[in-house]
């Protein structure tokens, strides 16, 4: 089932394909679609029978493609194994771009993570060998990219286990986050099940000029939504503005739709996606895009009338819009570059950055590293150097090729600029850093996508700032927090920046393509083991089923307060080298999550002994004595990325369920897949009625449908009881799961 490319007959039949769903869709709607719409129900698995209400109904869907990259993938990959199934059933992919630590530069790390990871990687390329997956190698490329690159195309459908798999939207591809258990599913010939999304448009006029690039789109977009404005929501871009963007301008802003916690965002098919589909040797994709805009474009009248067709219509001229900075600690506090330098100023930010960062899956086109190569060249014409590290890391091996070809690298290597691994590294806590200690606050700007609390480089004192590759690059040149690019000279210097000039969106020659970091299947028997003494991998065994009773007076583990992301529930870093391993990585399990009673992070009172202990300790002291135990968590709980091991780990050491004022929506499909319970306050100001010391009671869950409310009895230590509502969003299929200990357990009972 393997395509080393998105191939013309393959796009063929997807379009095809729907065509059909989309004329039983249109009888039942009755009404214009829009871009999103159509790819959604483009891709329905039953398009005469499923409900279709935005915000309420679970939907039955066929992607066409899977990307996993090789953290993730190695816990997919194992349940893939544990289903005792023979072949993905759909095209489906792995990528080796998260394992690479940042250190010294492209050479040696690939060389280290190579030795470093040898175990996992001839893990991963003997399953894809022997299930039918194709293998991306160590140093071929971010997975973002290389699927940019190769397999993305207009009105096309795929989920990734990498929450950012939404940056193929800048290829007009309906490209959403999920979590392992989903991609098994998908791999296994199953429907992919997700929340009918709503809509959400956003209208772009003008044209980007001067230092305003894409990145300035998404970044003021998230001081308009926040971090949780896109939940189970699709942002649709439209408008006369988004001609202007190019097509890898366009990945830009989609995939960072991820910060809103949308389940994906999609830019209409246009000339600039025609340009780059050419220049990655696709034209006959192009060809067939042409001959099928009316699949990857909304309709006129959407188009004419937005806000009678989305549930919110967000307008931003691109002519006024200016260069933007977010941060620090999260991507939605946003502000102009010019009120940047009064924030710092008046926050007491650190007046110096210490390092500056551009590329990632996020900006690491061509074009990004043009733009930075024009400021490069401002400075080299002064005789500057860079006063600070500055990295980049590009985003493929075929950019690297083509900016070594070009001469884009050298310019930058001139003034000082470290080029390191194709990989995520640094924008994944993947950097090894020498001139700051722990706990030292200082400050970072880079281009990538994330800045929660130790993302980068694993210390908390770091804060993290967002920007362009072009403004990163001006401000790693001043090294200053006060420093405004558009009006200020370079400190210490007699000159000022001026904009970039319009840099070519592909390169004149084309671009030089990576021949070797490809890996296809083999025919015959490849033999997959996993040493049973491996602290890097582990075989897995079924969770429990249910047993049918109550939970009655479970204990309280930890009430969370404030950001508890997917970082703070299973973080990066240094444990990134255990994601194969469920034991071995439950060990840091709730490490960054703040004790809404203590404010301590990572740690908890025994409920048994009284003992402060680290989170993830109690809770398998707790699983050795055959008790279960409750999470409670405050808003958007389980933002940021897909990775399983937040919902895994919790379920692992005996966890029965997640309780908060509200969900990022993949990691409350990721609890519902391992068979925990993710409920939410009826009441959101409940939570503040939850107490330290609590046992927590879940009555009459033999009953349990779909939205039915949960009876919660909060039984205190003082000897009195408070009753609560819980509300949830499980439908019967989930429900299923949950009965079955797993939706796992549910596809291993089928096969």
């Amino acid at each position: 089932m393997v395509h080393v490319e998105s191939t013309p007959e393959f796009v063929k039949a997807v379009y095809q394909k729907m065509e059909e769903r989309l004329a039983v869709a249109r009888k039942r709607l009755n009404r214009p679609l829009s871009l999103a719409e159509k790819v959604l129900l483009g891709h329905l698995d039953d398009p005469a029978n499923e409900d279709l209400t935005p915000g309420k109904a679970y939907i039955g869907l066929r992607p066409d493609r899977v990307a996993m990259q090789d953290a993730t993938a190695q816990m997919a990959l194992l349940q893939f194994m544990s289903a005792g199934l023979k072949q993905a059933a759909v095209p489906s992919t792995v990528h080796c771009d998260h394992l690479i630590l940042a250190r010294v530069g492209a050479s040696d790390d690939l060389r280290n993570a190579e030795n470093m990871n040898k175990e996992v990687y001839d893990f991963l390329r003997s399953v894809s060998q022997k299930f039918g997956i194709g293998f991306w190698k160590p140093g071929a490329g971010i997975i973002h990219q290389v699927v940019l690159e190769n397999y993305a195309f207009p009105g096309g459908m795929m989920i990734g286990t990498d929450s950012h798999t939404p940056n193929a939207g800048g290829l007009g591809m309906f490209a959403s986050g999920v979590g392992g258990a989903d991609a098994v599913d998908v791999m296994a010939g199953l429907p992919w099940e997700v929340l009918y999304p709503k809509r959400i448009g956003v209208h772009l006029t003008g044209k980007l000029t001067g230092w305003t690039a894409p990145k300035d789109v998404i970044l003021a977009l998230l001081g308009i939504l926040t971090v949780k404005g896109g939940t189970n929501a699709v942002v649709e871009y439209f408008g006369p503005g988004t001609e202007s963007i190019s097509c890898t301008g366009k990945a830009t802003i989609t995939n960072m739709g991820a910060e809103l916690g949308a389940t994906t965002s999609i830019f209409p098919y246009d000339k600039r996606m025609e340009i780059y589909l050419r220049s990655t040797e696709r034209g006959e994709l192009a060809d067939l895009a042409n001959n099928h805009k009316h699949l990857c474009t909304a309709d006129a009248e959407v188009l004419a009338a937005p806000e009678k067709y989305f549930d919110r219509v967000v307008e931003i001229n691109l002519d006024t819009l200016e260069p933007h900075i977010v941060g620090p600690h999260t991507p939605d506090a946003a502000r102009s570059v010019t009120q940047f330098a009064k924030d710092s100023e008046a926050q007491g930010w650190p007046e110096k950055f210490t390092s500056a960062l551009i590329g990632s899956c996020t900006n690491s086109s061509y074009e990004d590293i043009c733009r930075a190569a024009d400021v490069a060249d401002q400075a080299a014409a002064h005789g500057m150097k860079m006063p600070i590290p500055f990295y980049v890391t590009p985003g493929s091996e075929q950019v690297y090729r083509t900016i070594q070809r070009d001469g884009q690298m050298q310019r930058l290597e001139k003034i000082g600029a470290i080029v390191l691994a194709n990989a995520c590294g640094p924008c994944i806590g993947q950097w090894k850093r020498d001139d700051i200690k722990d706990g030292e606050t200082n400050a970072i700007i880079s281009s990538y996508n994330r800045n929660f609390p130790k993302r980068n480089d694993g210390n908390p004192g770091t804060l993290s700032f967002i920007g362009s590759p072009e403004i990163t690059t001006a401000y790693s040149l001043a090294a200053s927090t006060r420093f405004n690019p558009l009006t200020d000279n370079v400190p210490g210097a007699d000159f000022k920046l001026t904009a970039p000039a319009q840099a070519p969106e592909v390169p004149a020659n084309g671009f030089v393509k990576d021949e070797s970091g490809y890996l296809a299947p083999v025919e015959g028997k490849v033999v997959v083991k996993v040493n049973p003494d491996s602290e890097r991998l582990q075989e897995l065994s079924a969770f429990p089923k249910w047993d049918g009773k109550d939970y009655e007076k479970l204990p309280l583990l930890l009430k969370a307060k404030g950001k508890c992301t997917t970082d703070h529930i299973s973080p990066a870093g240094k444990w990134l080298k255990y994601r194969g391993h469920l034991d071995r990585i439950s060990d840091n399990m709730f490490n960054g999550a703040v004790n809404a009673f203590t404010s301590d992070a990572g740690k908890c009172k025994h409920p048994l002994t009284g003992d402060i202990e680290d989170v993830a300790q109690v809770a398998r002291s707790l699983k050795a004595e055959g008790l279960r135990w409750i999470v409670v968590g405050d808003e958007n709980y389980g933002e940021g990325s897909s990775r399983e091991h937040a919902a895994m780990s919790p379920r692992f050491l005996n966890g029965a369920a997640i309780i908060t004022k509200s969900f990022a929506r993949i990691h409350e499909s990721n609890l519902k897949k391992q068979g925990m319970l993710p409920l939410t306050f009826s009441d959101p100001a409940d939570y503040d009625k939850v107490r330290d010391g609590d046992r927590i009671s879940l009555v009459d869950l033999k009953h349990l449908s779909p939205q039915k409310p949960i009876k919660m009895v909060l039984h205190h230590k003082d000897g009195s009881s408070e009753e609560l509502m819980l509300s949830h969003s499980l439908n019967h299929e989930q429900i299923a799961w949950f009965k079955a200990g797993s939706a796992l357990n549910m596809l291993r009972n089928k096969g």
